[in-house]
């Protein structure tokens, strides 16, 4: 396998990372490894290859239309409850949503945190973004969006 051009498993360079004795050999060794895509171009794939269309994805994700077509554009940067938007808009499962944090440069959803493990059965269990809303304000969570809660 061609490392230069192929991915390798973040196992591997995990392993590699900690056997090495000079980081800065280390970084110039695998800065093509340490890339990630683009979320706009990383979200427009996720869309061509469920075979949807990203007006469909943010009408799912209850996220403002402009804007959620200027996220796809690249030209707007999400939140990080807008990529949760956008995880309900795609029916992502956990691993996916947490992808789409990785690649928005955002922090994973963590069971630790009482509103991170909320989101998370949510998505394990496919609760749409207005499902997952009324859990979350039944919890007295911070709703996604920062709507405020129903009192």
């Amino acid at each position: 396998m061609d490392e230069e051009t192929n991915q390798i498993r973040t196992s591997t360079l995990f392993k590699r990372l900690f056997k090495t004795s000079n980081l800065e050999q280390f970084m110039k060794k695998n800065t093509g490894q340490m890339q990630l895509q683009s979320f706009s171009k990383y979200i427009t794939e996720l869309c061509k290859n469920q075979g949807q269309v990203p007006e469909r994805i943010i009408k799912r994700a209850n996220i403002e239309r402009s804007f959620g077509h200027q996220i796809f554009k690249g030209t707007r940067k999400p939140s990080r409850d807008t990529v949760l938007q956008l995880a309900f808009g795609f029916d992502a499962d956990v691993d996916t949503a947490q992808d789409l944090l990785k690649h928005a440069g955002m922090s994973a959803l963590y069971p630790r945190v009482r509103r991170d493990a909320a989101i998370i059965y949510c998505l394990h269990n496919r609760f749409t973004i207005v499902e997952t809303q009324s859990v979350l304000n039944e919890l007295e969570l911070p709703l996604i969006g920062g709507g405020s809660r129903v009192k």
